[in-house]
């Protein structure tokens, strides 16, 4: 008689086990934290982790924790590429590019999306959402550091926080950018795990380094001083060595073109910086002493606004620690566009007397470095060549990814992580936005790829920016470049991903073809642009 309570302790003991796995099921199914970190004009290759010899810990952490992209893509210039990231849309869908005038109403930023799904959202950085100028009130961000100086690093007139302007920042007060940028969500980041702990957040992390000026801070500076000395012939060689060791690619290095000029070069311009100053990207043996210390100097000190930028990233990643948040935290890598060829001054403009990298200098790094930046790819931010389009994209979920330091082959684009966050989120939007019916999103989730390589698929990736034009589809891409506006060239990437054999002349079949899809799509996206 004494043996019949035991079928009912063990009820009560399997109640128990279910009570305690029903109440942690919450913490390991709750929604992801979500944070997306763009640079500004950073080639291909410069973090460590891509082939790069810029001192990037923070950054290769990532990807030794979770897993690189070698096949995704921006729109090869800053704002096309922010519209496209926060609005899940091709620029030319929404009249981003060219800037047409507002965006049309049913156009939803990432917080529309995401606030509905119980998420804080937090900008800080960089904006350039020319149709929607205000992170809080036309983005619908809960809180924003927004930055609007990108001629400058030290002193800004023009910064906002929560829509609001701040007061100008003189020079020499302490101030730089990078810093300032990781500072604002640091905050934002420690409030909310004060305050709404509960819920989880979306960051938007947008640095505007390392764009032009080349404007640093003099430590960092002092770390790669003389490291480029050996001349972009021999850095370049060498990153695309180590990226082939990295299994990461596997495609030639194109030789440097002598007779590029950058885009929108004046003359007057060496004058201003001075005779080390240099127009082409010539043999580095054919420079003088003089221009050997000046492009030098200028890299060094790109690498050192890199640096500074992966400094400032680990110290968000420390807060996310901090929170007990990075578990759970999908953290995005990626830049705006390839690396600029530009060579010009504006702001305050250029003082050759003044310290290289110091707010009275106004420096670029030119063709020459470019092109190391972008190894091992032809051409250059504003072209869509794939220099001016390829990224590296590196993604860390601990929680939700299993592999660590793997590659991912899937193709993609910034149109992807508007679907991406949404899948992430478990949200389902409506397809009216304002009373209207919206266009089909384009993009693709990438949630499949964190689990398997190859799992994405598209059916097309469509680029164009200022008569600059290309369409992939597969493993093949057609690209004309404004210079040759009537000549369309073929590449297939599989074999040529650094586009050296045109093969329009053999499969001119397939090149008239992709081409003629090119022109019905930018039609098509033309249609769908309406600011009504």
């Amino acid at each position: 008689m004494m043996k019949q309570p035991i079928p009912y302790l063990c009820l009560l003991a399997a109640l128990g086990i279910w009570l305690s796995c029903s109440l942690t099921a919450p913490a390991a199914t709750s929604k992801p934290n979500i944070v997306i970190i763009l640079a500004d004009d950073m080639g291909f290759s410069d973090a460590g982790c891509y082939g790069g010899e810029i001192q990037t810990p923070n950054v290769d952490r990532l990807a030794a924790n979770g897993l690189r992209f070698t096949q995704f893509y921006n729109t090869a210039r800053c704002w096309p590429t922010r519209s496209s990231l926060l609005t899940g849309y091709y620029a030319q869908q929404i009249g981003m590019d060219p800037p047409k005038g507002p965006l049309p109403p049913w156009t939803r930023v990432l917080p529309h999306y995401l606030k509905p799904l119980g998420y804080r959202c937090y900008h800080s950085g960089k904006w350039h959402l020319m149709g929607a100028p205000k992170p809080l009130a036309d983005g619908g961000f809960d809180r924003s550091y927004l930055f609007e100086d990108w001629d400058r690093y030290f002193s800004p007139a023009k910064h906002f926080e929560d829509d609001r302007k701040l007061l100008p920042v003189k020079p020499d007060s302490g101030y730089y950018a990078t810093t300032a940028f990781a500072d604002h969500a640091i905050n934002y980041l420690k409030d909310h795990a004060t305050n709404h702990a509960a819920e989880p957040f979306f960051l938007y992390l947008a640095f505007i380094s390392p764009h032009f000026p080349l404007q640093a801070l003099p430590e960092d500076i002092a770390r790669y001083r003389d490291r480029y000395l050996e001349g972009w012939d021999a850095v370049r060689e060498k990153r695309w060595h180590r990226l082939r060791q990295m299994n990461l690619l596997d495609c030639a290095l194109p030789p440097l073109d002598p007779k590029f000029t950058p885009r929108y070069f004046k003359p007057e311009v060496l004058q201003q910086i001075g005779p080390g100053e240099i127009e082409h990207a010539v043999s580095w043996n054919a420079l003088t002493k003089e221009q050997k210390t000046l492009q030098a100097t200028k890299m060094s000190i790109h690498a050192a606004m890199v640096d500074r930028m992966d400094r400032e990233i680990g110290r968000v990643i420390d807060q996310l620690r901090v929170m007990d948040a990075l578990d759970n935290t999908v953290i995005f890598f990626l830049s705006d566009n390839g690396a600029d060829a530009t060579l010009m001054v504006r702001g305050e403009g250029h003082d050759q007397n003044a310290p290289a990298g110091s707010w009275r200098s106004f420096l670029c790094i030119g063709p020459g470095w470019a092109s190391t930046s972008n190894t091992p790819f032809r051409w250059h931010k504003i072209w869509t060549h794939e220099g001016g389009i390829a990224t590296p994209l590196i993604v860390q979920w601990p929680k939700g990814i299993r592999a660590r330091g793997e590659f991912r082959h899937d193709q993609g684009h910034v149109i992807d992580f508007v679907p991406t966050l949404l899948e992430l989120a478990g949200g389902h939007p409506s397809d009216t936005w304002n009373g209207v019916t919206a266009p089909a999103l384009p993009g693709r989730s990438l949630v499949p790829a964190f689990a398997h390589d190859g799992t994405v698929q598209h059916e097309f990736i469509f680029f164009q920016h200022e008569g600059n034009r290309a369409l992939r589809m597969g493993d093949w891409k057609v690209v004309s470049a404004r210079e040759n506006e009537n000549s369309w060239e073929l590449y297939d990437l599989a074999k040529d991903r650094s586009e050296m054999h045109d093969l329009a002349a053999e499969q001119p079949d397939r090149a008239c073809s992709m081409e003629t899809r090119w022109t019905e799509l930018e039609a098509t996206f033309r249609r769908q642009y309406s600011p009504k």
